[in-house]
């Protein structure tokens, strides 16, 4: 009996490993039945002609729901929280952004050949606190995503578009595709290390924007709270002349809430 309760005492470790690294994968899959509220900070400067800063913090809540036995949806929220200075000459400015909405019907089992995908609406709300952090344009249009994990890799692509279908007639219509592959590997220890692009193109103004993200994240514990701390730099490898330019630091710390 003690050789037994020996085994299980050092077995206790190993499992809440596994089930550290089981969620630090889960972090990985943009449409992982995993409730989770990610908190990223990002710093940009040299950003328009006066070389203005920018901190955007980005509360990103995902929500998984069950459709039925095979289906599931997935909500995304971003909700920018800015504050720049000089990225319009002259000026200040601190607030909430547009939020951008996707919603992912997604399988609950990968398919034969393990591949992890989903698909559905993307929306833009205006609901900017002032007109220069918004675009003023209601948007809309489809996302999707398909990934796949074997053994510690994780690889994939998230894409949308969004065009403005409603708004203020003073403010340039949208026409944005944005495209983000992404790559990461996963350690026993719940160490996880990520390569991606968040890359934008306007097709109405015909440019590029194009972040190269490296990052390094862990699952871990404060109190009872799971938690994933990280942060990285990124490189701006193409931007618009009023965009940011050369590199950029990220923060994220997000919440789990593992069923």
């Amino acid at each position: 009996m003690l050789t037994a309760l020996l085994a299980v005492f050092h077995a206790l470790p190993a499992i809440a490993q596994q089930s550290s690294e089981d969620l630090a994968k889960k972090l990985s899959n943009p449409v992982a039945a995993l409730i989770s509220v990610p908190v990223q900070a990002n710093y940009d400067d040299s950003i328009g002609p006066n070389d203005g800063e920018r901190w955007t913090i980005n509360v990103q809540p995902v929500i998984p729901i069950t459709l039925n036995e095979e289906w599931n949806i997935i909500s995304r929220t971003i909700l920018p929280i800015i504050d720049q200075k000089d990225v319009v000459p002259g000026s200040s400015e601190s607030g909430i952004g547009d939020i951008v909405q996707s919603v992912f019907f997604s399988p609950k089992a990968p398919t034969a050949k393990g591949l992890i995908w989903g698909a559905g609406p993307v929306f833009l709300l205006p609901i900017a606190s002032d007109d220069l952090l918004g675009a003023e344009k209601w948007g809309i249009g489809p996302t999707g995503v398909v990934l796949k994990q074997q053994g510690p890799w994780t690889f994939g692509a998230l894409a949308n578009h969004i065009w403005s279908v409603a708004g203020d007639d003073s403010r340039s219509d949208i026409s944005n595709t944005f495209i983000q592959p992404f790559m990461s590997y996963t350690t026993k220890t719940a160490w996880t290390y990520s390569l991606n692009t968040e890359s934008t193109y306007d097709w109405k103004a015909e440019r590029w924007s194009v972040p190269i993200n490296v990052n390094v994240s862990k699952v871990t514990k404060f109190g009872k709270q799971l938690v994933s701390i990280g942060g990285g730099v990124r490189y701006w490898a193409e931007s618009p002349d009023s965009g940011p330019e050369d590199f950029g630091l990220r923060f994220v710390v997000t919440l789990l809430f593992p069923k």
